[in-house]
């Protein structure tokens, strides 16, 4: 069984429930194991809970027929899953799936324990403050897949994250939603601009002021 206090240290807003009843409902709670790469949920599925992470991080992410992803966010301890939010309380199915990207915990809560713990106005207003700003960064996300184009797009996935980025190409595909092959073609002309230089599933940023220009190019 989850122990409340384990819950409560990743989930400090859960600290105005009794005691008591935190622990009742945690009773029933479905506790998750879940290694790296494990599918969480998915697509146009009923949704099975709502998840708190405990430990880890999950990837959720939006499929095409033709195979290709576009992430929309990550969901770590003390975050929440706003697909989730929305399925499970509009009893709709899944419109998105989440893949553990690290070695994780999800503990999934069940509609009534959730709507009960609205209850309380500090479990409330962290649950309403974070899905405004989950959608706020989603918007962002739309602007930038409808308007901007692809190498602002690449440039910015790029910037603020060192010196030295491991990643694959597919990864980044599919973190800007696009093609990999287009993803390579872009980092091979930046690499041709002295931008960055390739490597094995690494990627070196050798003038970052370059990125910084084509990330803010109009």
């Amino acid at each position: 069984m989850l122990e409340p206090g384990l819950l409560v240290s990743r989930y400090p807003a859960l600290t105005d429930l009794p005691a008591a009843r935190l622990a009742r409902d945690l009773q029933s709670v479905s506790l998750v194991e879940a290694p790296a790469h494990t599918v969480l949920f998915r697509e146009s599925e009923p949704c099975g809970g709502f998840p708190f992470v405990l430990d880890g991080q999950v990837r959720v992410a939006r499929g095409a027929p033709d195979g290709r992803e576009l992430e929309l966010y990550r969901v770590q301890a003390g975050d929440i899953c706003v697909v989730s939010t929305g399925c499970l309380l509009g009893s709709v199915p899944m419109t998105a799936h989440g893949v553990a990207v690290v070695p994780s915990r999800v503990a999934m809560i069940d509609r009534t324990t959730l709507l009960g713990w609205t209850a309380f106005e500090s479990f409330r207003r962290f649950l309403f403050g974070v899905m405004a700003d989950r959608m706020a960064e989603l918007m962002e996300l739309v602007e930038a897949v409808a308007f901007q184009r692809l190498d602002q797009r690449l440039a910015r996935a790029l910037l603020g994250r060192g010196r030295l980025i491991r990643a694959t190409h597919q990864q980044l595909s599919d973190e800007i939603g696009t093609a990999r092959e287009m993803v390579s073609r872009l980092l091979k002309r930046f690499e041709d601009q002295g931008a960055v230089k390739l490597g094995r599933e690494q990627i070196e940023i050798l003038d970052a002021s370059a990125l910084r220009r084509v990330a803010a190019a109009q």
